[in-house]
């Protein structure tokens, strides 16, 4: 979980996205992972990775084709590994998240809300770099918690930059894919008090490096849209 803090104070700060902004009625795509050809591994194209010395990322992903979808897999075996795309989102016309998973497998014991055991399946984050980006930066992340109900919001406990949002709760649809959506403006206001900038990319990560366990989830396509 310490390369989401660094992360954004390298890749993304260093760079934004030159993207245009959207009529209330558009879909912004930011990924369907159909440019990328079934069986690539590891950091997909368009994407950048995040090392870090302490935390040998394993970057343990595969372009599939799954239930008719093209997806990313993600897997995770005691090590986490972030990987982010630029994105520029104009909030105002499309300020829903909307995106399809499907987690395989959750990290033994994992729970959010202790230090020793900050560990999550496939989840993704939506960012804001901000300058020093290791204190001001805000990233507010989406996960499927197999306990916190939907609605839940934990302050990460390693670091102030995060802030998780349980999207889905419980084992139920475990090994089926569901269509999840948040509204990010309202999500931000409820969490920082404040109308929120529009953001600047996205990240995808898996976390297991805490509970030294494992996990596995897929990402299908990944769209902003209006409300």
């Amino acid at each position: 979980m310490t390369t989401r803090r660094t992360f954004i104070g390298g890749a993304l700060c260093a760079s934004l996205l030159r993207a245009g902004t959207l009529s209330a009625q558009e879909t912004k795509t930011v990924e369907d992972w159909r440019a990328v050809t079934v069986g690539a591994k590891g950091v997909p194209p368009g994407w950048q990775p995040y090392e870090t010395p302490l935390g040998h990322p394993a970057y343990d992903f595969a372009i599939v084709d799954d239930a008719e979808r093209r997806a990313l897999r993600m897997k995770s075996a005691s090590e986490h590994s972030t990987i982010a795309k630029e994105a520029t989102i104009n909030l105002t016309a499309t300020p829903v998240l909307r995106w399809e998973w499907k987690v395989v497998t959750f990290p033994d014991g994992a729970d959010l809300r202790e230090k020793k055991t900050s560990d999550a399946t496939g989840h993704i984050f939506v960012l804001w770099p901000r300058v020093p980006a290791m204190l001001r930066s805000r990233l507010i992340g989406y996960v499927w918690d197999p306990v916190l109900p939907v609605g839940t919001v934990v302050k990460s406990r390693k670091t102030g930059t995060v802030t998780f949002v349980v999207a889905r709760s419980g084992p139920e649809r475990r090994g089926q894919w569901v269509g999840d959506e948040r509204n990010v403006a309202e999500d931000y206001r409820r969490i920082y008090g404040e109308d929120p900038e529009d953001p600047k990319g996205i990240a995808l990560s898996i976390d297991t490096n805490d509970t030294r366990s494992s996990a596995e989830a897929l990402f299908g396509r990944i769209t902003f849209v209006a409300r």
